[in-house]
């Protein structure tokens, strides 16, 4: 039974959700153009609406509802100014009200779960401390009170965060199957997944495996910058960055710029549609790079890592063209936006997807 720990009936009530959701919806058509005209009923700003203006408000909400893809909601709240718990919590009991459960509705409720979760949970929490009750706790003000007796097909989650927890490397997790198993518990779930034991526990899942997802991010972003330090001290200028779709000769500031710019994004704000892909190539590239100038000293810069500037260096540090150096540039430029201090140090805005550049032909990286 899907949870409504708050009255439905009242319209008092009912409106409150309303107008804490619209502003949020209004924003969202706005930034990706949806052709729906705003709610008349909603923008006049009362407070005692009545009772048709009560149904049209409900009625456009839900055309919303079937016009919004998940990755629009994603990307708009973690890239927006941050939006109040509280209408996160309204937002998702709209959706849980919802009698169809689709694909589509079943993952905006479990991207908002982990939003809403991430958002209140301390910064340093601790992942032991982030057992089934705790989440059942913070989660009391969106599914109300929850009896803790998880279902033995719950397990599984458990085991994929465990093996989460033992990847070394971002390149382990994205290519182990670990996020594939993750969607697999949630479609084979089917309605089971409404149930409020299973929506605390996917919560709690998804704000783990968030948690491994940085931790490793920014072991590679630390291990590629390591490597950079390493072959400037060589003397090394350029490396083929041709597999992380750079050039045959990028020149290693730049690549450290990149780094830094994504370093400090990763811990303050998290955009959708990173180059997941870039990044775990890039360590490869970095790692190839000094394993032959280990193995070949001058010849091997020479022939695969270039020492010098040279002309295709020089024009391969300005160019822009290919759309994954297009998004290493963007953020670059979003890093300039963000806060110079950040509020946590486990980005709550970060969302496991597997809808991402990284899933769509990510066997062309590995050749």
């Amino acid at each position: 039974m899907t949870p409504q720990p708050e009255s439905t009936t009242n319209p008092a009530v009912v409106w409150a959700k309303i107008r804490r959701i619209y502003p949020i919806y209004a924003d969202l058509a706005r930034e990706f153009v949806v052709d729906l005209p705003a709610c008349a009923e909603l923008e006049s700003g009362t407070d005692s609406p009545r009772p048709e203006s009560v149904e049209q408000a409900q009625l456009w909400l839900d055309q919303m509802d079937q016009q919004i893809q998940v990755h629009q909601l994603r990307q708009f709240l973690q890239t927006s100014s941050v939006v109040e718990p509280e209408s996160i919590v309204a937002l998702i009991q709209h959706l849980l009200a919802n009698p169809v459960h689709s694909d589509s509705m079943r993952d905006k409720i479990d991207f908002l779960l982990v939003q809403y979760f991430s958002q209140i949970a301390p910064d340093k929490l601790e992942d032991e401390r982030a057992d089934l009750a705790y989440v059942a706790h913070e989660m009391e003000p969106v599914l109300g009170k929850v009896e803790l007796n998880p279902p033995v097909w719950l397990n599984a989650l458990d085991r994929v965060v465990d093996a989460a927890r033992k990847c070394r490397a971002l390149d382990e997790l994205l290519h182990g199957g670990l996020l594939e198993q993750g969607r697999k518990a949630k479609s084979q779930a089917g309605d089971l997944f409404y149930l409020p034991v299973a929506l605390v526990a996917f919560t709690r899942f998804g704000y783990l495996m968030r948690r491994s997802f940085f931790r490793l991010m920014l072991a590679d972003l630390n291990t590629i910058l390591d490597g950079l330090t390493e072959l400037e001290e060589r003397g090394v200028e350029t490396i083929d960055c041709r597999r992380a779709q750079f050039s045959a000769q990028e020149p290693v500031v730049r690549l450290r710029m990149i780094c830094q710019s994504w370093k400090v994004m990763f811990q303050a704000e998290y955009s959708s549609g990173q180059p997941l892909r870039m990044l775990v190539d890039l360590r490869a590239s970095v790692e190839s790079a000094l394993d032959r100038g280990a193995n070949t000293g001058a010849q091997g810069r020479s022939s695969g890592v270039a020492s010098g500037k040279s002309p295709a260096a020089a024009a391969a540090a300005g160019a822009t063209g290919s759309t994954l150096r297009v998004a290493a540039l963007a953020s670059e430029k979003s890093v300039a936006k963000a806060p110079p201090t950040p509020t946590k140090s486990d980005t709550p805005e970060f969302e496991i997807s597997l809808d991402t550049e990284w899933n769509r032909g990510s066997k062309a990286g590995q050749e």
